[in-house]
C-alpha cells in the first residue's frame, strides 16, 4: 500500500469514526432530549440487523475469495469494520417513520447493507459500491411501502426552546462543515449541491409563478443541514476530483428540482439515488470500455500484416 493509499484509509477511517460518534449522540439526544417519536426498540432494531448483516456478508465473502477476515485481529479492527454498519442503521432508524412497526425498518436496513455487496461496479483493479447505503435503503423502502414515511422534520428540535432551535443547527453545521473540509474533502460538492439547490428554487419559482421563499424555505431545516453535511457528501460513493464533485452536488439538485416539478414527493432521497446509480453505470461503462481496448491491443495482427511486417 502507498503512503497516498495509506493516508487515504487513515483519513477515511477517522471519518467514519467522528461520523459514527455524532450519528451516535445525535440519536441518543434524539430519544432523551430533542423529541424523536420512534420507540428506542427501532434503533436496537436497525442496529442488530445492521450488524449480523454485516458480520454475515464479510464471512461469505472471505470464506468464498478465501481471504481473511478484514475483522479478524484485534478488538479494535471489529469495531472500525463495523463502523459502516454502525452509521447505516442508525440514519435508518433516525429518517424513517414505520408508527410502531420494526419490520419495515429492519427491512431497509437489510437492504441498505446488502446493496454494499450485491450492487457493486469494478473500479481500479477492485470493485466498489456506488450507491450511497442509508439512502438507497430508504429510497426502496418508500417505494415498495407507500404508508411509511420519513420522520416529520419538527421532531428533530420539537422540545427545544427559541435558544436551542438556533445552536442545534449550529453545533450540526459546524461539526458537518469540519468533517468534510478536513477529512472527506466534500466542500466542492456541497457548494455544487447548495448551489444549484438554490438555482432550481428560484427557476421553478419563476416558471410556475410561486414565490421564491416558499422554494428556498426548506433550506432552513434541520434536515437539509443532516442531508447535505452527512448524506449527500458520503466519500465512499461519490466523485473526488473537484469538477467531478460540483457536477454531482448540481445533478442531485437538478433530479431533485425535476422530481418536484412532478410532483414526486421524497426528491431528495430519490436524486440522490437517481444521480448515484447514473454515476454508478458511468463507472461500469468506462470500465467495460478500458477492456474492449486492452483486448483489442492484445489480439494478435491479421495474417496479411503480419506478412507484410516481415517483408519489411
Amino acid at each position: 500500500m502507498t503512503p497516498k493509499e495509506t493516508g487515504d484509509r487513515s483519513a477515511r477511517l477517522g471519518a467514519l469514526r467522528r461520523f459514527a460518534a455524532t450519528i451516535t449522540i445525535f440519536n441518543v439526544l434524539g430519544h432523551t432530549v430533542f423529541g424523536f417519536e420512534q420507540s428506542w426498540a427501532q434503533p436496537v432494531a436497525a442496529l442488530a440487523t445492521a450488524y449480523s448483516l454485516e458480520v454475515l456478508l464479510e464471512l461469505t465473502d472471505a470464506w468464498s475469495n478465501r481471504r481473511p477476515l478484514r475483522f479478524g485481529k484485534t478488538p479494535s479492527d471489529f469495531v472500525d469494520f463495523l463502523l459502516s454498519a454502525h452509521i447505516t442503521g442508525l440514519a435508518v432508524s433516525m429518517l424513517t417513520y414505520a408508527n410502531d412497526r420494526l419490520l419495515p425498518v429492519m427491512f431497509a436496513t437489510a437492504v441498505a447493507v446488502g446493496s454494499k455487496a450485491v450492487l457493486r461496479v469494478p473500479v481500479g483493479g477492485g470493485s466498489r459500491h456506488f450507491l450511497n447505503p442509508s439512502n438507497f435503503g430508504i429510497t426502496v423502502l418508500l417505494l415498495l411501502f407507500p404508508w411509511v414515511g420519513i420522520a416529520p422534520p419538527y421532531h428533530f428540535m420539537e422540545n427545544l426552546g427559541p435558544v436551542g432551535h438556533w445552536v442545534l443547527p449550529f453545533l450540526i453545521l459546524a461539526s458537518g462543515s469540519f468533517l468534510n473540509v478536513r477529512l472527506t474533502h466534500r466542500l466542492p460538492l456541497i457548494l455544487g449541491w447548495v448551489g444549484g439547490f438554490t438555482g432550481q428554487g428560484v427557476l421553478r419559482s419563476a416558471v410556475f409563478g410561486t414565490p421564491a421563499v416558499a422554494s428556498l424555505l426548506p433550506m432552513t431545516g434541520l434536515a437539509f443541514v443532516l442531508y447535505t453535511f452527512y448524506m449527500v457528501t458520503d466519500p465512499a460513493t461519490t466523485p473526488s476530483s473537484t469538477r467531478a464533485q460540483v457536477t454531482f452536488g448540481l445533478g442531485v439538485a437538478v433530479a431533485y428540482g425535476a422530481l418536484l416539478a412532478f410532483h414526486v414527493v421524497f426528491g431528495l432521497f430519490f436524486a440522490l439515488t437517481a444521480v448515484s446509480t447514473i454515476r454508478g453505470l458511468g463507472l461500469l461503462a468506462r470500465c467495460l470500455a478500458a477492456d474492449r481496448a486492452a483486448r483489442k491491443l492484445a489480439e494478435p495482427a491479421p495474417v496479411a500484416v503480419r506478412l507484410q511486417e516481415a517483408k519489411l
